[in-house]
């Protein structure tokens, strides 16, 4: 188990705001390892470091029976006694009414610090999202970023840090930003995958049946599974590319609307992070199209039929790399849009594309 010390630590300072974390991402993106880990963190102290004090950690793996009965018999009961503990339930999805759950210990038992994992369809639902309105803080877990593979890094070679160097750290960033960042690319940002020692192939073809099995079924009508798989193939290719509906519509044999649709439920479910325009009306900028970026750079490869990566495919890459940055770090508290002028014959990060980052109140 690596640690993703980042990720703990943003936990814990949510904890001092509310009572209740729901911590989103896609599947395979490490939300029950991470959650895990809190286990370790709170062994080591680092809870005190971060403002919450040390506390007993329950965790309730609710893809067990006896767990979802324990929990559903008697929803008071259960969140009696466990003041000033953490409780972690795991794959939350699996209960019959996973919101009063929630909603329950945030409004009766406030001092019980609660972070919960589950499908993010159940995270797309309005229901959920109603029921827990103003209890809870939302966390997506992102893809790996750079203090990830630093840790990921470290870990594998402890002596790649000298302590009594002061330019330890740089040396680290400099391997990162060569092999381990180029490895992130091609191979993604799901940690077992990019832990891999081979380019793993099976596990991008197994992700996209069961984000279809799994979690488009769960929750969308989609009656054609061949058009929005094309679509999402479709879209990946082109990741970090002007979106046009029309485009697309006759490639999946679908109609515009229906297009918008598949991009409505693939942003719901935080497989692709769509950037709007910014505008100030003026008749130079291009005002209509968002660009769209895939939440993962190797599934991306693996769809383009990428085995390797020449110089110039590393461009595209650290775009979709910064942006997964920015969305780690600001999470759900800005909006960070596009601008690029007319003259613009190209809409990159570092050149003609400007991303201008909005704080929301």
């Amino acid at each position: 188990m690596f640690p993703r010390e980042f990720w703990i630590k943003k936990i814990q300072e949510a904890w001092r705001l509310r009572s209740i974390i729901w911590l989103v991402g896609v599947r395979r993106i490490g939300k029950t390892t991470l959650v895990k880990s809190l286990s370790e963190a709170h062994k080591a102290g680092k809870n005190a470091e971060n403002g919450v004090e040390h506390r007993s950690l329950l965790y309730y793996d609710c893809e067990l029976k006896r767990n979802r009965d324990l929990i559903e018999s008697d929803v008071e009961e259960f969140w009696q006694g466990k003041e000033n503990k953490i409780v972690i339930l795991d794959e939350i999805h699996r209960l019959e009414n996973p919101s009063e759950v929630l909603k329950i210990a945030a409004d009766h038992y406030p001092k019980v610090k609660v972070i919960a994992t589950g499908s993010s369809t159940l995270a797309a639902s309005k229901k959920f999202k109603d029921t827990l309105s103003g209890r809870k803080i939302v966390i997506e877990l992102r893809p790996l970023i750079e203090a990830d593979l630093l840790a990921f890094a470290q870990n594998k070679n402890p002596k790649i840090i000298n302590e009594d160097d002061e330019n330890a750290e740089i040396g680290v960033r400099q391997q990162c930003h060569n092999a381990l960042l180029e490895k992130r690319f091609l191979y993604g940002g799901m940690p077992e995958n990019y832990l891999s020692d081979e380019l793993p192939e099976y596990a991008f073809e197994e992700w996209i049946d069961s984000y279809w099995s799994k979690d488009i079924q769960e929750l969308y009508e989609l009656r054609s599974k061949f058009a929005f798989q094309k679509f999402m193939e479709l879209l990946f290719i082109q990741s970090g590319g002007i979106f046009e509906a029309s485009k697309f519509a006759t490639d999946c044999k679908v109609s515009s609307p229906t297009i918008s649709n598949f991009l409505h439920v693939l942003e719901e479910t935080f497989v692709i992070d769509v950037l709007r325009p910014y505008h100030k009306r003026k008749n130079s900028e291009i005002v209509s199209a968002p660009k769209v970026y895939a939440f993962d750079t190797g599934l991306a490869c693996y769809l383009k039929g990428w085995s390797s990566l020449r110089n110039e495919d590393l461009g595209i890459f650290w775009e979709h790399f910064v942006l997964n940055e920015f969305k780690a770090q600001l999470q759900n508290n800005a909006d960070i849009l596009y601008w690029r002028n007319k003259k613009s014959k190209k809409s990159t990060l570092w050149h003609c594309c400007l991303i201008k980052i909005t704080e929301r109140s």
